[in-house]
């Protein structure tokens, strides 16, 4: 960033007191602790010292044009208040033009600085409750001559215009070249030094464009609609939206906002399968009688026993939406509407899979254990039903126990909330070598108990289920978007589908919290 900041007082003299030809401009480049407006509405105050009287010269030019070098600042001194200059003007006819119109009262009576800030903050000034930047140091890269200044004491104090002494050297044959600053990429975490230089001029008077100027700054794009863009912002500060019928463009902020989250917390803790090709139901062999041993004696017959396997049905579902666009709506869209349409399908599509599963294990659990609510608060009572649960599903499902704890959002808020007889929480992000886990209320996920802690918001308000994740399975093809063309009526019609299946394959994996 480059700050340019304006001086308004100076005079021109036919030649020096030693009667020597020469072309300098002096007066004051900047005042201490006055703030000002730069050209892009940033309001700045420069600190006393802010800038440095030694070091690389800053070019002298005009308009902060470096395609307009006037020449080279010579001589810089603080006298406490404030930064005063002395400029030579090198030898050209134009040049000479720029010199016969300068001086206090004529048409160039102003001078502008452009520097890079290295050390600043952003705070208030006296009353003014605005952001203002305050510069503690900058590098003073260069100083151009304007016909309008941003602070009132920053103005050309002296203009000396004779002619120049033939071996005057031009502004690109200097020495004094200063160094160019490099611009860096600051990173993300890091408050660097701005990398663009920001002009301190004044705002000025704003002449409403026409729609054909507009347009046409548009039309050619890059740098110019940018300039054009941005001028128009900054030097049209009374202006609104009424006074600029037909040319003011509604602008669009980065990517279409989209708040719904493609999760599936419950599908993904369990079993996810590819879904079969064929056939709109299909088999899930299950084994539901096991085999027996027993003890036998010599020459008797060991125990008999029978082995089964059910043919357990899966029904395929399908799930799937559409939306019609008009042919316009896709051709004039910025950002494509078509993306944003495509990204908010599938987010929606994961969400509806998920309901699936979570209303699956709703139905398919079939055992449950008592809690009480008077208990929702009691630790104690918590570790109890989770043992008590654990024991029936390591019996009942001949030696599996369970890994997940799925819930909803409502009892989630209940176990985070739990704390022992010294009010300290049961589940610390940081916790403890005696927590029984840990829980945050950034994460839909934590550890309780030893489990895996799940919460879904598909879950209904009082489901809370303990589990072997592999007793629900699921069976997905996701076949995405399709697109038909409606030619007779300029549309197109846009369907997001998929197959899904979801089966609780062994109910004695899991057991549900009966709330009472």
């Amino acid at each position: 960033m480059k700050l340019e900041l304006n001086a308004e007082l100076f005079s021109v003299n036919a030649a020096g007191p030693d009667g020597l030809a020469r072309r300098t401009v002096e007066g004051v480049a900047v005042e201490w602790n006055a703030v000002a407006t730069v050209s892009g509405g940033q309001r700045v105050k420069f600190l006393a010292g802010s800038l440095p009287t030694d070091g690389p010269a800053p070019k002298f030019m005009l308009d902060h044009n470096p395609e307009k070098p006037l020449g080279m600042v010579t001589e810089r001194l603080d006298t406490g208040d404030a930064m005063l200059f002395v400029a030579r003007v090198s030898a050209g006819a134009d040049r000479d033009s720029v010199l016969a119109m300068a001086g206090p009262g004529e048409y160039y009576d102003s001078v502008s600085v452009g520097v890079e800030p290295v050390d600043y903050t952003f705070g208030a000034v006296g009353t003014d409750d605005e952001n203002v930047m305050i510069v503690k140091s900058g590098r003073w890269m260069e100083l151009s001559l304007l016909p309008f200044g941003a602070f009132a004491s920053a103005k050309v104090a002296q203009v000396a215009a004779s002619e120049p002494e033939q071996e005057e050297p031009t502004p690109t044959d200097s020495e004094e070249e200063p160094e160019v600053a490099t611009q860096e990429t600051p990173a993300a975490v890091e408050a660097a030094v701005p990398t663009q230089i920001i002009y301190a001029q004044p705002r000025a008077e704003f002449k409403m464009p026409s729609a054909s100027e507009w347009i046409s700054a548009q039309l050619q794009g890059g740098a110019v609609a940018a300039e054009f863009n941005a001028r128009l912002r900054a030097a049209a500060p009374d202006v609104v939206t009424g006074d600029l019928p037909g040319i003011m463009p509604l602008p669009i902020i980065g990517d279409v906002y989209n708040n719904f989250q493609a999760k599936r917390p419950l599908v993904d803790a369990t079993i996810l399968r590819a879904m079969p090709q064929s056939g709109a139901v299909f088999i899930r062999p299950v084994v539901s009688v096991h085999g027996s041993v027993g003890t036998a004696t010599q020459n008797t017959t060991i125990t008999a026993s029978a082995f089964e396997v059910n043919d357990v049905q899966i029904q395929k579902t399908i799930q799937g939406g559409y939306v019609e666009l008009s042919e316009a709506s896709v051709d004039w869209s910025q950002p494509e509407v078509l993306a944003a349409l495509l990204d908010d399908m599938s987010r929606i599509y994961a969400d509806r899979t998920d309901l699936l599963a979570c209303s699956e294990l709703e139905t398919g659990t079939t055992n449950s254990n008592a809690f009480a609510n008077a208990s929702i608060a009691d630790p104690t009572y918590w570790v109890e039903w989770m043992y008590t649960a654990a024991a029936d599903i390591l019996n009942g499902s001949n030696g599996n126990l369970p890994s997940v704890l799925a819930m909803s959002p409502n009892v989630w808020k209940y176990l985070g909330a739990l704390s022992d007889t010294s009010d300290r929480p049961l589940f610390p992000q940081v916790g403890p070598m005696n927590a029984y886990g840990s829980a945050s209320v950034s994460s839909d996920s934590a550890t309780a108990f030893g489990l895996k802690v799940v919460v879904d918001r598909n879950i209904t308000a009082t489901g809370m289920y303990i589990m072997d994740p592999t007793a629900l399975e699921n069976w997905e093809q996701q076949k995405g978007a399709v697109s038909v063309e409606m030619p007779s009526q300029l549309s197109r019609q846009i369907a997001f589908r998929g197959y899904f299946a979801s089966k609780v394959i062994d109910p004695t994996k899991t057991i549900k919290a009966a709330f009472a």
